[in-house]
């Protein structure tokens, strides 16, 4: 079986998907090895009759049931040949070939009024299911049965008409007396109406004088025979679907009634068969369970509305698998999703006849879920867990519950074709969402260049740059790009730390949800290394972060992260050969927030070509502002889930840095960009919900929080920021309510602001021990041992902290911060074994290089790289 890599989430989605069980809960009988030929083999793919069904090899459904087929059959893909194929095999063995065909079908629940004597009864059915199959009572099967044997009855005593009395009795002891008897039968789950077909869904109400004239004008019809067999009568039709709901009303029966709505042959007036003309039925019979089948199709919005509307109403979203073309079906799941609850949402394979028709309905609704909810979760609008719960309501939980069928819920292997589909699949969603590429190649095809990047553990962003005709061609055969399996190892000159080889290489994957618009002509894409086999790199930093947010997913948390980027703007000196900081008329004038520093036009120029520049690359910033040093701003960026803040904050910092550039200027994140002037961080705001657990959250990250350091605060730069009384979070393992002299802000509600950490930090690597070690401590539900600091750590005395649980100072040194991450069995089990002992290897060898220069020359150095 094709393994589903859990540690994508949409893997574990992909595999919900392929694995769940259908309950088929609408579908009719196959027909019997001797019928095979009775009925074209053409109709699997549509409702034409007669001229018009010859027409439907030019079909997309047809044509795409061929592909299908002919992958599964292992034959040329024409339908000729795939045709001959297929009558082998039933007539080879026709249980086996069922068997096939129903394979991932827990169940069927047949309705066996479409054929009786050239079809299989629908108890044969369960050989080819692991549970039984049932029955669905099409009434208007019962009534004509009836109404027949009464014609019959009345021909052969010589009589001209049924008597009016006949048929009086068919409508108020016959009919009722077997519909009372299938509600008691336990092998009936439900009961169905085709009055779609025959007088539409606009129901009259019961009138009894209108039933007397109804019934003399039966009898009177010279087609009365005729009509016996197929009852499409104005008057009866209704009756009889109303004396069925009755009834159910009556035995407080909870059994469902189906109606054929929408998507059907010509016998359809198409304008009668939408389900709105059901509503006052459906108010009329509450308590009565009703499902309108077939998606409503082309009805679907206003199925799915009714649906949703009425707590006795049901939608279910079969027959348009496979009928209907690939596109048509992804939207017939948007539109159904769009108003109404998975619980209330059903499938079925409308099956009928031959085997294939059931593979292909199961085979086409797997792969247009995958589709459409793969970009759901994609765009975050359903979590993973919440997208795995509608396939498990879609396809097996709502039956199971409305039919109260008691069903457990076990997956399934995918039979071997499909599982080679998927093992194919797994080499091709390596590239995964790749329409998000598609659609902004569409909307901006002036981008001529692609620019595949990561972020080593030097917090150094590196790329490949593709034009865009080679990445598609690239992508679209599933493939990355390979690079030498030395760059998680790499410091700044590229030197390589200890242990680290150049032997082998990792594949880049771009992640296309990450993708936004760069300089002209260029989009920035953030991507994740894999090696040669798919398997995920442990090493890869947004693999990590990817990782840690999907285990809180899995615990039902969600996170929201917002950065507040701090820069400093550094002009060339007069000689050209220096930089110094912020805009010469304004070098004593500028200080936190004030107006001062946006009156040099030159300045205002920069930060309004960023704002602008953002914008364009759909990056929100709230805010932005002066900040104390010169040359200083801070940039506020809309709250996002971690992974996309993380990408946006990498987009950001290239195209703050790259604008800079061009007006001649520097941007840079360097904590201490001159040794007199305030300094630079880059704080992180985090919310959680559900909210309950926060102060586990934060218990669990000021544990961990001298190690985290070591990541947050990751150079020997990195320390000359930090002091007390500077705004700057301080010197002390503390938190606060509003205050920003302690490492931890706590805002409001579930928010906190991190203030320890700053623009030298990998962010993938800083979020993912931050969240792990907080969601550890939700895990644990860790005590929080330190309280609320309203004061200044460094302004309070020893025992007023102590009474606050404040006893531990920060690390004062990159090196004690490396000691403290050492010794955190947490933060290595959060980290993982790979990723903790590549991060010291390579911190330790930088620190060592870092360490071997003065300290301007160590300034100029990272300001010329950060």
């Amino acid at each position: 079986m094709a393994q589903f890599k859990r540690g994508n989430l949409t893997q574990e989605l992909l595999e919900c998907i392929w694995t769940t069980p259908v309950i088929d809960h609408h579908a009719h009988n196959i027909l019997l090895e001797s019928h095979q030929e009775s009925h074209p083999i053409l109709s699997m793919t549509t409702e034409a009759t007669g001229k018009a069904l010859q027409q439907t090899p030019s079909t997309l459904a047809h044509m795409r049931a061929v592909r299908q087929l002919a992958n599964i059959l292992n034959c040329e893909p024409e339908w000729e040949t795939v045709l001959g194929h297929l009558q082998r095999k039933r007539k080879e063995d026709l249980v086996s070939w069922g068997m096939f065909c129903f394979h991932g079908i827990e169940a069927v629940l047949i309705d066996d009024g479409l054929d009786t004597n050239t079809v299989y009864p629908y108890h044969w059915h369960s050989r080819l299911t692991p549970s039984p199959c049932k029955r669905i009572v099409r009434i208007e099967k019962t009534a004509e049965m009836l109404l027949t044997r009464s014609v019959k009855q009345s021909q052969a005593r010589g009589e001209h008409r049924i008597p009016n009395d006949r048929v009086r009795a068919i409508l108020v002891q016959d009919f009722p007396a077997h519909i009372e008897e299938a509600i008691l039968d336990p092998e009936v789950v439900g009961f169905k109406s085709v009055i779609c077909y025959r007088t539409g869904l606009a129901l009259p109400p019961i009138d009894q004088a209108a039933i007397e004239a109804g019934i003399q004008a039966f009898v009177e019809r010279p087609d009365a025979p005729r009509q016996a067999d197929r009852l499409q009568d104005d008057v009866l039709s209704p009756a009889f679907v109303h004396i069925t709901a009755q009834l159910l009303t009556k035995h407080s029966s909870t059994k469902p009634f189906q109606f054929h709505t929408g998507l059907g042959d010509n016998d359809i007036r198409l304008r009668f068969s939408s389900p709105s003309h059901l509503q006052p039925f459906m108010e009329q019979y509450p308590s009565v369970p009703i499902v309108l089948l077939h998606a409503s199709y082309p009805y679907t919005k206003e199925a799915g509305y009714l649906a949703a509307v009425y707590p006795n109403v049901y939608l279910d979203i079969g027959e348009v698998f496979p009928m209907v073309s690939k596109e048509g079906q992804e939207n017939v799941v948007r539109e159904a999703l769009e108003l109404c609850p998975s619980e209330k949402l059903t499938w079925s394979t409308d099956g009928h006849w031959f085997p294939e028709t059931y593979l292909l309905a199961v085979l086409q609704i797997r792969e247009a879920l995958e589709k459409v909810l793969q970009q759901y979760v994609v765009s975050q609008t359903l979590t993973v867990s919440q997208a795995i719960t509608v396939v498990q309501d879609l396809l097996f939980n709502t039956s199971n519950r409305l039919y109260d069928l008691n069903l457990d819920l076990r997956p399934v292997r995918p039979i071997a074709a499909v599982d080679k589909m998927l093992a194919s699949r797994q080499q091709s969603t390596r590239i995964e969402n790749m329409e998000i590429l598609d659609e902004l190649l569409n909307r901006k095809p002036t981008v001529k260049y692609l620019r595949l990047q990561w972020v080593d553990y030097t917090a150094t962003v590196r790329a490949r740059i593709l034009p865009v005709k080679n990445a598609l061609e690239l992508f679209r055969q599933g493939k990355g790009v390979s690079v030498t399996k030395a760059v998680l190892g790499l410091l700044q000159d590229d030197a390589m730390a200890a242990g680290v080889r150049s032997v082998g290489q990792y594949q880049l994957y771009p992640a296309f949800s990450s993708l936004c618009l760069g300089r002209p002509g260029h989009a920035m894409i953030q991507c994740e290394f894999r090696d040669d086999d798919g398997e995920p790199v442990p090493t890869c930093p947004r693999t990590l972060l990817r990782t840690t947010v999907e285990r809180a997913q899995a615990e039902g948390i969600d996170f929201l992260i917002g950065f507040e980027v701090e820069v400093v703007f550094l002009y060339s000196g007069r000689e050209g050969t220096e930089l110094e900081q912020g805009a010469p008329r304004i070098l004593s004038g500028q200080a936190w927030s004030v107006a001062r520093a946006l009156h040099d036009d030159k300045m205002m120029d920069l930060l309004e070509a960023i704002m602008t520049h953002l914008e364009r690359s759909q990056i929100g910033i709230q805010q932005f502002h002066a900040e104390s040093a010169p040359g200083q701003y801070e940039f506020v960026m809309d709250p996002m889930a971690p992974l996309a803040a993380v990408d946006s904050f990498i987009c950001a910092k290239d195209i703050i840095m790259s604008t800079a550039s061009k007006f001649g200027m520097r941007a840079t994140l360097v904590p201490k960009s001159s040794p007199k002037a305030a300094g630079t961080g880059l704080h992180v705001h985090v919310s959680m919900t559900p909210p309950e657990k926060h102060k586990h959250f934060l218990a669990g990250l000021l544990k961990c929080l001298e190690g985290i350091l070591a990541i947050t605060y990751p150079s020997p730069a990195s320390y000359e920021r930090v002091g007390d009384s500077t705004w700057s979070g301080g010197t002390w393992l503390a938190w606060g309510t509003q205050n920003r002299e302690t490492p931890i802000r706590y805002i409001s509600d579930s928010r906190y602001e991190i203030k320890c950490m700053d623009g030298l930090t990998n962010p993938y690597l800083a979020l993912s021990a931050i969240l792990g070690a907080g969601l550890r401590g939700m895990l644990d539900e860790e005590p929080l041992h330190h309280q609320d600091c309203q004061n200044d750590p460094a302004l309070m005395t020893e025992e007023e902290r102590k009474g606050l649980g404040i006893t531990r100072q920060i690390p004062r040194s990159f090196e004690k911060a490396l000691d403290g991450l050492k010794k955190s069995r947490v933060l290595k089990t959060v980290l993982g074994d790979a990723v903790f002992e590549n991060y010291l290897a390579v911190k330790e060898a930088e620190n060592e290089m870092l360490q071997g220069m003065e300290v301007e020359e160590r300034r100029r150095w990272l300001i010329e790289r950060y």
